[in-house]
């Protein structure tokens, strides 16, 4: 219940610290101030980091907050509030990519699925794929798009559960449409401080060019890079 507080009181918080900084703000830092974290897991070590992995998990399973790797790939977890207001500004799926919404459309017929899962169903297994398998998961995550939504034992170690946010928060997306623009960045002025690293990472992936820009760039540059 604390961790679940301490995440609608910022709106947005990692997991982790980064490199133990102040900034961003992770859920250590709100449940452990003033102690530095490090990554100990052998019997001696500090047992409130892997407390904290596991509570990872139940808290992407409890409904109240949202989990996602929204923030340069790490674990991050969202209000509810914050996260209808960010779906609806950036949860478009105009721009994508061919694979992402190949991958979209897998999750929305079947969520959540492991990693294994995940690279199957979307022929992405391989060393060879694991590239293409991390950026069009990335493209997902940076539209909220999916969600993480605890975890299956399906290899050595135990993978994250990946959904559609249109089949696991339903009642969310719904939310999220039945904004206006207007009234969602309101909201994300109101709980995110404009000069925070929140709303840098936002206004970075709203300035970026879509998967369709970017591949027309690509064959631009191609193209003018031939001789005569």
């Amino acid at each position: 219940s604390d961790a679940i507080q301490a995440i609608n009181r910022q709106g947005i918080l990692l997991v982790f610290p980064m490199d133990n900084r102040k900034e961003p703000r992770s859920i250590w830092s709100e449940l452990h101030p003033r102690k530095e974290m490090r990554w100990e897991w052998d019997d001696d070590g500090d047992t409130r980091v892997a407390d904290l992995w596991h509570l990872r998990t139940e808290l992407s399973l409890s409904n109240q907050v949202i989990y996602t790797k929204w923030f340069r790939g790490r674990a991050t977890f969202f209000s509810r509030e914050v996260f209808a207001a960010m779906h609806r500004l950036l949860g478009s799926r105009l721009g994508l990519s061919r694979q992402a919404k190949e991958m979209l459309e897998i999750l929305e017929m079947d969520s959540p699925l492991s990693t294994k899962q995940l690279k199957k169903a979307a022929d992405l297994q391989g060393r060879f794929n694991e590239a293409a398998y991390s950026r069009t998961l990335k493209e997902l995550w940076s539209r909220l798009l999916i969600v993480g939504y605890g975890e299956v034992d399906d290899g050595a170690f135990p993978s994250l559960a990946i959904g559609a946010t249109r089949l696991i928060f339903e009642d969310l997306a719904n939310e999220a449409r039945a904004l206006s623009e207007e009234a969602a960045r309101a909201t994300l002025v109101r709980l995110l401080a404009g000069d925070s690293l929140w709303a840098k990472h936002y206004a970075k992936l709203v300035a970026a060019p879509s998967a369709e820009v970017r591949a027309k760039q690509d064959m631009e540059r191609v193209a003018y890079s031939k001789p005569l």
